[in-house]
């Protein structure tokens, strides 16, 4: 098989679960009070747990995944995946605007298909590119990134669903896009023969190996990973989850009207966050295949720790400054889904990377529950403050990045055993 077909599925597929980086599209409407012509209803706190939820069953799932593809093939994991994430956004749109019905469909269901297909095109993407790892990742997941830019626009102004069919209907016709278009991406979920051999428990001169996840789990290098990863993402899903509300409070501050404040905070996220988030995939990928894994994770962990307190204390004044900001966020943000899937793969082997990946990954979910949520409770505890009830959760995010990328410093190689 052409290696690459294995990258134009694996865009597909990523193109479509990429959709979970779209929820600010959503949470304007979902938050409108009732009182003010809303249909939902609900807090901003309930915004963000639906969203946490989604990113947490996704990691969870991950890991289960990456054991069943070792067994079954990623070809009939991501296929499964397609089917949930399409039949969790088609069922939400029929179950109305009550938080429980969207909290099930869209945190649970979808989640779990997210969480199923996107460890397949990593997996496969790695064993078919091992020379060239962090270029090629970044290459495969960039459509999650870019992905978001398409899914917010035709929310919004590229197409108008939101305001044509409103957040049910638009639900529908994303669910059946999804189901369609990552099973058609799965048909190239295939691994290389001597990978797929050694993934049997297969042995001999010129196959891979690798250290599996019990063995994984009882070293520091693991740990070290794990939590730089979870930092990371908590910053850059917390400014995924709040963005519109942040600039918005922010920009109303300054004396703007609320209704040009929600173009901006458009605009920065779906445009100059998702754009660079792609970006960010791509390009610190192939640095690190220059610099190394680690180097480019101890830079990339500074660089967003002090861009997540610039962006609160400098940048959040004026439309230009936060449209910098939101892009080096998202740059940086895209940058781990890169790094730590081939750091994964460097540290602690190729041919077991589907199966560990899932264990790495689940510090994403945490970051999915913590960022996005600390976020909304401070919101909600400061009602009345303005901008200054987000402060505290800048803080938080970039004292956090600083100190993680210090830690990154003390990780080391684990020998492979033969």
């Amino acid at each position: 098989m052409n290696r690459w077909m294995v990258v134009v599925g694996a865009l597909l597929i990523q193109l479509c679960l990429g959709a979970i980086y779209a929820w600010s599209a959503f949470t304007q409407a979902l938050t409108t009070p009732l009182a003010k012509g809303g249909a939902f209803g609900f807090s901003a706190t309930q915004s963000q747990t639906i969203f946490s939820v989604e990113l947490a069953v996704f990691a969870v799932v991950m890991v289960l995944a990456g054991r069943w593809q070792a067994k079954v093939g990623p070809r009939l994991v991501a296929f499964l995946g397609g089917v949930l994430v399409g039949l969790g956004y088609i069922l939400a749109s029929f179950v109305g605007q009550t938080f429980g019905g969207q909290l099930i469909t869209i945190g649970v269901i979808a989640g779990a298909g997210i969480g199923l297909a996107y460890v397949c095109p990593i997996t496969v993407g790695i064993q078919w590119f091992p020379d060239q790892k962090g270029m090629i990742t970044g290459l495969a997941v960039a459509g999650f990134g870019f992905g978001a830019l398409l899914w917010v626009k035709l929310a919004g102004p590229w197409a108008n669903l939101i305001k044509t069919h409103g957040v049910l209907g638009t639900y529908r016709i994303y669910g059946v896009i999804f189901l369609i278009a990552v099973v058609i991406g799965s048909i190239w979920m295939v691994k290389p023969k001597e990978y797929a051999d050694a993934a049997k428990g297969a042995k001999g001169p010129g196959l891979p190996t690798g250290i599996l996840p019990g063995e994984m789990l009882r070293t520091p290098q693991f740990y070290i990973i794990w939590l730089t990863f979870a930092v990371g993402g908590m910053a850059g899903l917390m400014v995924i989850g709040i963005i519109a509300l942040f600039i918005k409070d922010a920009l109303t501050a300054t004396g703007m009207q609320a209704t040009q404040a929600l173009v901006i905070a458009g605009t920065a996220m779906g445009v100059f966050f998702a754009i660079a988030n792609g970006l960010g995939r791509l390009v610190w990928g192939s640095i690190s295949d220059k610099l190394g894994r680690k180097t480019s994770v101890i830079i990339m962990s500074a660089i967003q720790g002090v861009m997540m307190l610039l962006f609160y204390f400098v940048l959040s004044s004026s439309e230009w400054p936060l449209y910098f900001g939101a892009a080096l966020i998202g740059f940086n943000f895209g940058g781990n889904f890169a790094l730590f899937p081939a750091l994964t793969a460097d540290v602690f082997g190729a041919v077991t990377v589907g199966r560990n990946y899932g264990w790495v990954f689940t510090s994403y979910g945490v970051g999915g529950i913590v960022g996005p949520l600390m976020a909304g409770v401070f919101k909600d505890m400061g009602q009345g403050k303005g901008v200054s009830a987000w402060m505290p959760a800048f803080v938080i995010a970039g004292v956090a990045l600083l100190l993680v990328s210090a830690l990154m410093t003390r990780l080391k190689p684990v020998a492979q055993k033969a």
